[in-house]
């Protein structure tokens, strides 16, 4: 089974199709309502709801999700019924196996109900219509290049007490989402140093996006956000609220969190904490969702 607890919560949706070849007799039944066993389309029709509701019992590998609708629609033909399901919920996969499921179900329950008068209807295919609400949906395509900093704050890292890896972390992170680093950079915990640092990141080098990680917590020497204060001309205040709120899901002392995320001119500044962990799980809540700022920032809008 695939760990799925590192994504973030999306609304998923997923459509799903299934024809049944029957006898154009047997469209007829269904239309005047002389199938022996009932009406199989309103069967059918609660038997794809509880399909969707319990595939992850049917299919080994599916996660159990918590399913927040289901629907399911027939199409008469001259000899086919077409089976139309739809899925949605609000949770970290997706929803493509749960309408597969649901068709699948609801073309066999009509198989049972109507095989009594049509022994050669044949389900002649099942197939995914669409779905969407995966991260493959949120992907920003950009005109060019992200141009980046990675700045490491701490005093520890800074005298060789002790060493970087969440930094190390973060550059990896975004050359995996093609974005060019141009500087990687370890300053101690100094209000005047850092702010130094971002106005130069924005004014003169012009980068699109500088992370920081550390001097977030409540520490005495923890001045991120203070220094932030001084830099920043636009909060952004969603970005670190994403980050806390999946921070705290997985770990209670997220909330204690102050990093800040901005803008100056038009570079985006946010800060991750400290912690290898922290830096993973913040960066798990903010992509890919981040990069589309910069189509805001760039002037276009949505």
């Amino acid at each position: 089974m695939r760990d799925i607890s590192s994504k973030t919560y999306t609304l998923r949706t997923a459509v799903a199709k299934a024809i049944l070849k029957v006898h154009p007799k047997t469209i007829q039944l269904i239309r005047d309502g002389k199938i022996p066993k009932g009406d199989p389309l309103p069967v059918a029709k609660v038997a794809a709801v509880q399909a969707a509701k319990n595939t992850s019992q049917i299919i080994p590998y599916c996660h159990p999700l918590p399913v927040d609708f289901v629907d399911c629609r027939f199409e008469l033909g001259n000899d086919t019924i077409e089976i139309t399901t739809e899925v949605k919920a609000l949770y970290k996969t997706g929803v493509e196996m749960e309408a597969l499921t649901a068709a699948s179900v609801a073309a066999l329950t009509i198989y049972d109900m109507a095989k009594q008068v049509d022994e050669e209807m044949e389900i002649v295919g099942v197939n995914l219509v669409k779905k969407k609400g995966g991260k493959s949906d949120f992907k920003a395509k950009l005109d060019h290049p992200l141009k980046a900093a990675v700045l490491v704050l701490s005093d520890s890292v800074s005298s060789g007490a002790k060493e970087d890896a969440s930094g190390k972390l973060i550059v990896e992170r975004l050359k995996a989402k093609g974005v060019d680093v141009a500087e990687y950079k370890i300053l101690p915990d100094d209000v005047e140093t850092i702010q130094k640092t971002l106005i130069r990141y924005a004014d003169e080098l012009k980068l699109d996006l500088v992370l920081t990680t550390g001097g977030t917590g409540l520490g005495p020497r923890d001045t991120t956000p203070e220094a932030m204060a001084g830099v920043i001309e636009r909060e952004i205040p969603g970005i670190a609220e994403a980050s806390r709120v999946h921070g705290q899901e997985r770990l209670p002392m997220a909330m204690l969190s102050r990093a800040r995320a901005g803008l100056r001119g038009r570079t985006i500044i946010v800060n991750l904490p400290g912690s290898k962990r922290g830096v993973e799980e913040s960066l798990d809540a903010i992509f890919p969702g981040l990069f589309h700022a910069f189509f805001m920032v760039w002037g276009g809008g949505h």
